[in-house]
């Protein structure tokens, strides 16, 4: 892969006559060009089969309103050569993830998929969630389109074949069986109340069933609970009828289970004014895994065969695509995208647009869903967009604000305190953009709410300077609101006054009398407090911000007090693990009797080598 650019110095001029002067450095290799604004700012991201003949289509007029407008802000661009189309279609995608270009159909919502895992490094494999890279020994089940998917699978899996769901280092704590046990949600190996061949059976029961061969487990299980009942076993035969029933509740739940289509992603394109919604429905082992919906950034002059490309190249850049991508609108480089996709993952992908068939009623399905989806996506979007001119107008801003920061603290008497940011914009909550603050101040008094906010302020405007110092990022804030009154208000702009950031608007937003909701006083430094009217749909918006703000700190919060509560100084030792550290409080009671132990006591406990007996015997008494 060659990079090259014109050798001369940036052209002073734009737009086509820019374009032309690079044509004559350009041969017919396949690649990816980048048309940057006279800032060096990334426009735009695109492969071609043929460099050169694809920028001289750029020299000449007769395109798109949006493309004419990104070629007349174009100052200069940059090429990188790759050696086949597939090799800069995948480039492409990549590069469009990375920097974003404004004229660009862009994904933005593209978090990772949770999975089951049956992991396989103990004796009685765990069933659980698991999301992220699949480095754990095991078998995956996958993709789920949400937490909430997993979840319910997980809960009547758990029913069916009473497999533990429970860490190791609790099972092998276990002495007597669990709740899950009394509840019939597992069948106690912890304490063997199961052979490990019994417990292995239940396991390639489940992952038969995760597999799609529900019939034959459901066939199994009901051949059993008929000898059971013959028998006169009543009580494994109800065992086993419930079983049953939970296998027919999953399958229940996914509600569409096509027959004909064993792994396949159903992906289905809406667009209406300028927007759109791409809805992706996950079928594994012939079982409907979820659903989740997308809304890609595009324009007016977009078509659906370049969005759904860009999604799909966008999309499946992280992500290991299935067998067959079942499509509601085919696609420009449909060989092209196919050939990608099957070296990504391996194995032949293959690309579809049905016409007839279970796989179009699964296409209707899909799609019924993006109108619906994109239909209250943009009601939501209208009535935001009426609350954030509320907003402007109540707090003379400049323009409606695209992106309001709200501060919260939270703590018990000083202590654990954290600090809360949560972000709002036209388009709601923008909850990947949240952050929280260990409040680190060894200075600060305990309860100190004043310091707080400055410690938090002070490390969010010395990032957002380093991070973005320009504001061209979309990183900074339009309005801040603090939870506070008068004093919190002058504390905070001091500090935006040394960071020399006082130009964006900040307001204290202050329970009012007797701490009323709907009596809220509002802040602005130099000027007097006010209030809104009772019934202002922008109180109410304020109140939800707000409300999300104390909602998001308190959570936090209380993670932090949880993780607190459970520590102890034993955690500090370098070398003591989990087992170690368990044996460490069985053999002693609790931590601080480890802490009084003399060393010939520490040695006899069992994993506990000398050279570990001398480390936890010199942590305790260095530290006294």
């Amino acid at each position: 892969m060659n990079q090259h650019s014109d050798p001369d110095s940036q052209p002073p001029v734009t737009g086509y006559a820019c374009i032309q002067q690079y044509l004559k450095t350009l041969d017919s290799s396949p690649g990816v060009y980048r048309m940057l604004d006279g800032e060096s700012r990334v426009l735009y991201v695109g492969k071609a089969r043929n460099l050169r003949a694809r920028v001289s289509n750029y020299a000449r007029p007769g395109h798109s309103g949006r493309i004419e407008r990104m070629i007349a802000a174009t100052a200069s661009m940059m090429f990188l050569t790759t050696r086949t189309e597939t090799e800069a279609l995948l480039l492409e995608q990549n590069l469009i993830k990375q920097l974003k270009p404004k004229y660009n159909v862009l994904l933005r919502d593209d978090k990772s998929f949770p999975n089951i895992l049956v992991a396989k490094d103990h004796a009685f494999p765990q069933i659980k969630k698991h999301r992220g890279a699949k480095k754990e020994k095991g078998t995956y089940f996958g993709p789920f389109a949400s937490a909430g998917a997993v979840n319910r699978t997980l809960n009547q899996l758990q029913k069916a074949f009473l497999l533990r769901n429970c860490s190791d280092s609790m099972f092998d704590s276990r002495t007597r069986p669990c709740l899950l046990y009394q509840i019939k949600r597992c069948s106690g190996p912890c304490v063997g109340l199961i052979s490990e061949a019994g417990y292995a059976e239940s396991v390639k029961d489940a992952e038969r069933f995760l597999s799609g061969r529900s019939t034959k487990v459901q066939e199994e299980l009901a051949e059993q609970m008929m000898t059971a009942s013959a028998a006169m076993e009543f009580e494994r035969a109800a065992g086993l009828r419930d079983r049953i029933r939970a296998l027919t509740q999953v399958q229940s739940s996914q509600g569409i289970n096509p027959r004909g289509v064993t792994e396949a992603d159903v992906v289905a394109l809406h667009m209406e004014s300028g927007q759109a919604c791409v809805q992706v429905f996950f079928i594994r082992a012939n079982q409907n895994w979820g659903n989740r919906d997308f809304y890609p950034r595009v324009g007016p002059d977009v078509s659906a065969a370049e969005a759904m490309e860009a999604f799909l190249g966008q999309f499946y850049d992280n992500k290991e695509p299935p067998r067959q991508l079942i499509l509601s609108d085919a696609i420009e480089n449909a060989d092209l995208m196919g050939e990608a996709l099957s070296e990504k993952a391996g194995r032949k992908v293959e690309l579809l647009v049905p016409q007839r068939g279970e796989k179009a009623e699964l296409v209707s399905g899909a799609l019924r869903n993006a109108r619906e989806s994109l239909a209250r996506r943009m009601s939501e979007s209208a009535t935001q967009a009426k609350l954030l001119r509320g907003v402007a107008e109540a707090f003379d801003l400049d323009g409606p604000p695209n992106r309001i920061e709200v501060y919260d603290n939270s703590h018990i008497q000083g202590t654990n305190a954290v600090g809360g940011m949560i972000v709002a914009g036209p388009e709601g909550w923008i909850k990947n953009a949240y952050r929280k603050f260990n409040i680190r101040g060894d200075d600060l008094t305990p309860g100190d709410d004043f310091g707080m906010m400055k410690e938090v302020l002070t490390r969010r405007f010395t990032r957002l300077l380093k991070e973005d110092p320009d504001r061209d990022k979309g990183l900074w804030p339009d309005l801040l609101l603090i939870d506070g009154g008068a004093g919190q208000v002058s504390a905070v702009h001091e500090i935006m006054v040394t960071h020399g950031v006082e130009d964006i608007p900040m307001v204290g937003v202050a329970k009012g009398i007797d701490r009323d909701h709907g009596k809220e006083e509002f802040h602005r430094i130099g000027q007097r407090p006010f209030a809104l009217r009772r019934n202002d749909p922008v109180l109410y918006f304020i109140q939800r911000l707000r409300d999300e703000a104390h909602r998001f700190a308190i959570g936090t919060h209380r993670a932090k007090r949880a993780k607190a509560v459970g520590a102890t100084p034993l955690d500090e030792i370098p070398g003591v693990g989990a087992t170690r550290k368990r044996a460490l409080l069985a053999h002693f009671g609790s931590a601080k009797a480890v802490s009084r132990a003399n060393l010939a006591d520490l040695k006899a406990v069992d994993g506990i080598s000398e050279g570990l007996a001398q480390k936890v015997y010199d942590f305790f008494h260095e530290k006294g």
